[in-house]
């Protein structure tokens, strides 16, 4: 299967930004290579099922995996010692408070754990201006006034896209999950998109689907209104 050349974004029009459809992608789920990390550029992909993952002096890496991994935030699976933790108030949770720091921290947690490095410096730019532009929100969990871990990811229409998280204490990313669902369920979203296989995602609710059903749901969804402006949290809304 080939792999599309993107040129880099010259006029600003939704024309010059446009993929190929995601079922030309290779096995492994590469669909394309180059173009830029303009807000434009980047919605566009999202609203296609394809999202950029590449490593420092790379060129732009753009990917359509399938099967796709998803959590539908009414199937999250919560341990009882995690909702022991969340009824305690352990951490206290906040929305769109810091996404800067969260999206640095994640960065580098990823580089002190020796994780893949595709948040780069070009990365998190683009995604604080998607913030800035009101699409990219952050979850963070604070412990003793410090940020103790968090997410970040993109919302569209009825779409949540994770890009990535960290904990500095223990359950401080799987708090701010928790927190994402009981958000996203309380406003009617329907997937979120965690993009690629992870087992700690897999062990809270998280499931793979075929690539084909991901991109209609994802095209039914964002053709939804979804939330204006700065998110808040309003609290946690767990059973038994």
């Amino acid at each position: 299967m080939p792999i599309f050349i993107l040129s880099s974004d010259s006029n600003g029009t939704q024309d010059s930004v446009e993929f190929p459809p995601v079922h030309l992608a290779r096995d492994d789920g590469l669909i394309c290579v180059g173009g830029d990390l303009t807000p434009l550029r980047l919605i566009s992909a999202y609203r296609n099922g394809i999202f950029p993952w590449f490593s420092e002096g790379d060129p732009i890496l753009w990917w359509s995996p399938d099967p796709r991994l998803v959590l539908y935030p009414d199937q999250i699976s919560i341990s009882r010692s995690l909702k022991k933790k969340i009824r305690s108030s352990y951490f206290t949770i906040t929305m769109d408070r810091a996404f800067e720091e969260v999206i640095h921290a994640c960065a580098m947690f990823r580089g002190e754990k020796r994780r893949s490095t595709w948040l780069v410096d070009g990365m998190v730019e683009a995604y604080i201006e998607l913030h800035k532009l009101g699409y990219a929100h952050s979850v963070e969990s604070w412990r003793d006034g410090k940020l103790a871990g968090g997410l970040y990811g993109l919302s569209l229409g009825r779409v949540f896209s994770g890009e990535s998280m960290f904990s500095y204490v223990s359950d401080a990313s799987k708090t701010a999950l928790a927190a994402l669902c009981c958000h996203l369920q309380h406003h009617n979203f329907d997937i979120i998109d965690c993009q690629v296989r992870s087992a700690h995602l897999l062990s809270m609710g998280a499931k793979e689907i075929p690539r084909r059903g991901f991109i209609r749901q994802l095209k039914a969804s964002i053709s939804r209104e979804g939330i204006a402006g700065r998110w808040e949290f309003e609290g946690f809304a767990i059973g038994d």
